[in-house]
């Protein structure tokens, strides 16, 4: 294990056993994993977004500090854990634009492994919806979408970070593409197109 890696773990420990300081200590580790994954969440935000990856980066670190020390497992585990709390930021941070104002710019754009019916992009707002219904269906598919589209995790990150194989996480995603795919199909109207095969 790397100095940094094994750094990153006792950090984790030492937080989840209630020390504060370890949460401050950890970020400047794992800041630039945390940046990738908020600079994949941005990419698929509009263009003129407000939100810039160093503040979802601290708007993550602001609501780890504020809660309670987390269960973590690893370091895989603590950016899944980030990639879900960018989520909701983004989600929560649409729906007060969405309050004041109604229109396209409150769309994520989803990348090449998402073909979604007769549009280039989503209402942020509505995938949350699907990624919510997909969770009651099948809890482990929308936890793999959360880490590879928010995280940015690959298949093998995505694997470590929920203890399964990678030939499940690939399987799952998979699933989880063409649900998602003919779920926004019903919802915006449009006829489903083929999936992409990555």
């Amino acid at each position: 294990m790397s100095q940094p890696a094994g750094l990153a773990s006792q950090l984790l420990l030492r937080w989840r056993s209630g020390d504060r300081d370890a949460l401050h200590a950890l970020i400047p580790i794992v800041y630039k994993e945390l940046r990738l994954a908020a600079r994949r969440c941005l990419r698929a935000e509009r263009p003129d977004h407000t939100l810039q990856c160093t503040e979802l980066v601290h708007e993550v670190y602001l609501r780890l500090a504020g809660d309670a020390p987390l269960t973590i497992e690893s370091r895989a585990h603590f950016v899944a854990i980030a990639a879900r709390l960018m989520r909701q930021i983004l989600v929560d941070y649409a729906r007060r634009r969405a309050a004041v104002k109604r229109g396209p710019q409150y769309k994520v754009e989803l990348d090449e492994s998402f073909y979604l019916p007769q549009k280039e992009n989503v209402d942020v707002v509505a995938l949350d919806h699907a990624l919510d219904r997909l969770s009651r269906r099948d809890a482990q598919q929308e936890r793999i979408v959360e880490l590879r589209f928010f995280g940015g995790l690959t298949v093998a990150e995505t694997a470590e970070a929920l203890e399964v194989s990678p030939a499940t996480v690939k399987r799952d995603w998979n699933m989880a593409k063409a649900w998602l795919t003919r779920e926004m199909g019903r919802t915006t109207g449009g006829k489903d197109r083929p999936m992409g095969t990555d």
